[in-house]
């Protein structure tokens, strides 16, 4: 592994090209991006998933890998004589902190992409509590890295990221640990694309956009790319350390309402109502929830002097563009299955149509919440 002058790993001691990086989930969303913010960045980039494939905004320097991060073996082979920075973006639970531990000596530091969704409110509700209103605790504005986790275990996604991170940072005088709390994670190659909500209506010629709670909700986004960034400064610069990642602002469902309709250059009414309007969930959006879940940022800055690379109006073009790509070809369930199950709410228009139809009240319909 390469060190600097000052000891640090990644950087040769004549400024030239970066050390070594080894990516664990590299097709994954977050994983694509990183590669080439690595790549770019000089790092001689490994970039390992289950397939093996590569991808062509990859440049010809990286070497795809296939390995099976469940065999402990195979993950071993693959490092071979280890790597100055390690991406995991597939972990979950503390076995996957000690599959990486176990290999601490050929690993120089460790990014590990872990979750917002792991923090709790004073009466014990995440993201994953399922009497929270619309699953959103409420939380301070923003929430600080320091905030109060749900506790550690098997139970769920978020004691899960919970147990990864505790373990990761137990063993941070062997394996110093940069640990990644993302946001709603958007952009291309996403497996569960929000904006779907909104594409998937402007496509089908939706004439109005019922949002609940005024439109007024917010959950953080975060663009890949401003992933990749943070993974890119915290891996010039090792620690032991617990990390927010979200994009520079957290719009409300209405801004991202309008600004999905301007990408597709449509037109529409958004109904704006207080609360949700009936039990079928008529109004509830992927963003929904009855508080803002909004992440403090000041730490990335303060700690590796992290500037988002992108904002989320101007990422969004793109992404809609991906997502009507996608359904040019594809209903939504096989285009996204992961959505399915969670989701399978969003398009109920028959209910929406039997409410609007009922004439329920609504706010103002000036689309300004």
């Amino acid at each position: 592994m390469i060190k600097d002058a000052a000891g640090q790993t990644g950087t040769t001691a004549a400024g030239g090209a970066r050390g070594t990086a080894f990516v664990l989930g590299a097709r994954g969303q977050i994983g694509r991006a990183t590669v080439r913010a690595l790549a770019a960045d000089g790092w001689r980039v490994r970039a390992a998933s289950l397939s093996g494939a590569g991808d062509p905004e990859w440049p010809p320097e990286v070497t795809p890998l296939a390995v099976d991060r469940e065999d402990d073996a195979a993950l071993a082979a693959a490092l071979g004589e280890g790597c100055d920075v390690l991406l995991d973006c597939v972990a979950y639970g503390a076995s996957h902190a000690h599959q990486l531990v176990s290999l601490a000596d050929r690993i120089g530091s460790a990014v590990v992409i872990s979750s917002g969704a792991v923090y709790e409110d004073e009466r014990g509700r995440s993201l994953d509590t399922q009497d929270a209103p619309d699953g959103f605790p409420e939380l301070p504005v923003p929430v600080p890295e320091s905030h109060r986790t749900v506790v550690p275990g098997e139970s769920g996604y978020a004691t899960r990221k919970v147990a990864l991170e505790q373990a990761l940072l137990a063993a941070g005088d062997r394996l110093p640990s940069t640990l990644v709390r993302a946001g709603a994670v958007h952009g291309r190659h996403s497996r569960m694309p929000r904006e779907l909500h909104f594409v998937q209506r402007a496509l089908d010629r939706r004439p109005v956009r019922v949002l609940a709670r005024r439109g007024e909700s917010r959950f953080h986004p975060v663009h890949a790319d401003n992933v990749a960034e943070l993974v890119r400064l915290a891996a010039r610069k090792p620690g032991s350390r617990v990390l927010n990642a979200g994009d520079p602002q957290a719009p409300t469902v209405a801004e991202i309402a309008r600004a999905v309709d301007a990408a597709l250059g449509v037109e529409s009414e958004l109904l704006l109502v207080d609360g949700v309007p009936a039990a079928e969930r008529v109004g509830v959006t992927p963003w929904s929830g009855a508080h803002p879940v909004v992440y403090d940022m000041t730490a990335a800055e303060r700690e590796l002097g992290y500037r988002p690379v992108v904002t989320y109006q101007e990422a969004l073009p793109a992404t809609v563009e991906w997502i009507a790509g996608r359904l040019a070809h594809e209903d939504w369930r096989t285009a996204f299955p992961a959505m399915v199950r969670p989701y399978a709410f969003l398009f109920d228009y028959a209910a929406e149509d039997a409410w609007l139809a009922a004439g329920k009240p609504v706010a103002p319909r000036d689309g300004t919440p």
